[in-house]
């Protein structure tokens, strides 16, 4: 079961919902004027980077409008958190002031080929699957996989909808058997937890953020999830036309249920305190613990420095309260150990190289 503070009011008044995302032995938080991204380097050092957000996007006419602002938000925000997920490696490399040149035609191509990928596998995969099944269930009217707008054609988007939710629910388990991805959603616990401390009006400390839960109803694992049951309802009031216009209805109305989803997760967080709506969100919740693990003091000491920065941004707090931190923490994990390599590579490298150029001195 959630944590029931999850499913409370913001104590006192937030004037902008405030998100993140984990990064590489990091947080990204989303702030209403910056990002910011707050890294723990292989020698225990927090390195800060910040970035202006677009005032047409998250200031101007498109935030206000309903739907719109789902979509598009949701394009920057893919490409936000890849150039995030980016400079953070490059951080784990000691290169971090290289992760600018992630932009531009570079940047748009890789977003657009995990765009093709994700369709691919989580819409176009389930919408085969689905069809066939339809069919050797009798559901279907002729070959080519039609169905009229009804009952049969509704069943068969919720088998549909429920092999999406197995293969998104496979995939995440999979991946979070990995080491370095359960430190990521650690990461991604710590990003939860110091949203909730501040929601709740409390102290932005490592020990009172560890106390709170490591769910929020804003989470994008919950938008994956709203997605899912949105997408059943949408695709039922077409039918089931026949096959090459189902999986072009797929792809074309994807932005829609984007916008939809947005604006339903916006609803459900504003009327958290509601009981149909508590009931709503119990299932987007408890997928959180999935994609989310109890992360330590030092994990949760990056999360508060990069959200910081955000509400330094907005002069929420002073310069001194922002400070990074200093002490050195170094972290025993494979982006630490394999650094420590490659840096005893080099520099043994420059050794050799001096020796050499000493040697053909004399």
């Amino acid at each position: 079961m959630p944590d029931k503070r999850v499913l409370e009011k913001p104590k006192h008044e937030i004037k902008f919902s405030y998100g993140g995302q984990a990064v590489i032995e990091g947080v990204l938080m989303r702030g209403a004027k910056t990002s910011a991204i707050a890294a723990r380097d292989p020698e225990g050092r927090i390195v800060i980077h910040e970035q202006p957000l677009s005032k047409r996007i998250y200031g101007g006419w498109i935030s206000k409008t309903p739907f719109v602002r789902g979509v598009v938000g949701l394009w920057d925000a893919l490409g936000l958190g890849t150039r995030a997920l980016t400079w953070s490696a490059d951080v784990q490399m000691g290169e971090e002031e290289q992760s600018s040149s992630f932009s531009g035609p570079i940047g748009f191509l890789t977003i657009a080929f995990a765009l093709v990928i994700g369709v691919g596998f989580f819409f176009l995969l389930p919408t085969t699957a689905a069809t066939g099944i339809g069919g050797l269930l009798g559901l279907t009217e002729g070959d080519s996989g039609y169905t009229s707008i009804g009952f049969n054609a509704f069943l068969i988007n919720v088998i549909e909808g429920v092999i999406q939710l197995v293969l998104l629910i496979g995939y995440i388990w999979l991946i979070g058997l990995m080491p370095d991805v359960k430190r990521l959603f650690g990461y991604h616990g710590a990003e939860h937890k110091t949203i909730n401390a501040y929601e709740a009006g409390d102290e932005l400390t490592p020990e009172i953020v560890a106390k709170y839960p490591i769910e929020h109803p804003r989470c994008g694992t919950a938008f994956l999830l709203t997605v899912v049951f949105v997408s059943i309802f949408v695709f039922s009031l077409l039918g089931r036309p026949a096959f090459i216009w189902l999986v072009l209805s797929r792809v074309l109305l994807i932005p829609v249920i984007a916008g939809i989803a947005y604006e339903l997760l916006r609803w459900t967080a504003k009327n958290i305190e509601k009981p149909l709506v508590r009931l709503m969100v119990t299932p987007n919740l408890a997928l959180q613990h999935l994609t989310t693990r109890q992360p330590d003091l030092d994990m949760i000491e990056v999360a508060i420095t990069s959200f910081k920065r955000v509400l330094l941004s907005e002069e929420l707090i002073t310069e001194d309260e922002a400070r990074v931190p200093e002490e050195l923490k170094p972290q025993d994990t494979t982006f630490a150990r394999d650094y420590a390599k490659e840096k005893a590579k080099r520099e043994a490298k420059k050794q050799a190289e001096a020796q050499t150029e000493a040697e053909l001195v004399k």
